[in-house]
């Protein structure tokens, strides 16, 4: 039999609108956000709370549980040797990248735009999705690694496309460490690399000019005037 949502039986909005329907999903605090750290891959409970500040335990249980009842995510258990539970999206809920990525590249067209708020890791990839310009990358090609405290992340570039995904990257042409509040002014274009880096928040292993190049392919949509 299937599970009918909590929505079919109380709404917010009395619309038969599809975008109305979303919001029923994803429309409370935190919930969108949510999708967005398992964009990546599936998370623990801990991982997720950590790239969320002021995300409570117990609120966080609630939206888990909403989007679980809705059939946006689903619990697993990690094989030996980790045996922890984690959370994931399903085939449905991945389908929501699209709309987190361009509803993302939307608000960051605003002034109100803070960069120096915190950041987290996972944002930080997906941001390399979201302004990444396949004409800046026209003859470029290259793997680099990402260490961002515990956690590891690639990205690739090669024929005019970027693949971002979690886990260390084969044979990386540069590696750069630090957390993501220090990547940003070079990937929004503001300071070169090579300033970033001499502020001691950043580090780059590997081939520096090339890992220059890589943050030239990525631009900050234009603000609205």
């Amino acid at each position: 039999m299937t599970k009918i949502p909590p929505v079919a039986t109380k709404r917010w909005y009395d619309d038969a609108c599809g975008t109305a329907l979303a919001l029923e999903f994803v429309g409370e605090r935190w919930s969108l956000l949510i999708i967005r750290e398992l964009l990546l891959g599936p998370r623990r409970f801990s991982e997720i709370r950590g790239g969320l500040p002021g995300l409570s335990a117990n609120v966080l249980t609630q939206r888990l549980q909403g989007l679980e009842a809705a059939g946006i995510l689903a619990r697993a258990t990690l094989p030996p040797p980790a045996n922890v539970q984690v959370y994931a999206l399903t085939p449905w809920g991945y389908e929501a990248e699209p709309i987190v990525m361009a509803l993302g590249r939307w608000a960051l067209r605003s002034p109100a735009h803070d960069p120096s708020l915190p950041f987290s890791r996972v944002a930080l990839m997906l941001a390399l999705r979201m302004m990444f310009h396949p004409e800046r990358a026209r003859g470029f090609a290259g793997a680099f690694g990402f260490v961002l405290g515990k956690e590891r992340y690639g990205a690739r570039i090669a024929d005019g496309a970027l693949t971002v995904s979690r886990g260390d990257v084969a044979d990386p042409d540069a590696v750069f460490e630090g957390e993501p509040n220090a990547f940003l002014p070079a990937l929004f274009g503001t300071t070169p690399l090579a300033e970033v880096v001499s502020w001691g928040r950043l580090a780059v292993s590997g081939d520096a000019a090339l890992a220059a190049r890589f943050c030239t392919v990525f631009e900050l949509p234009p603000k609205i005037a």
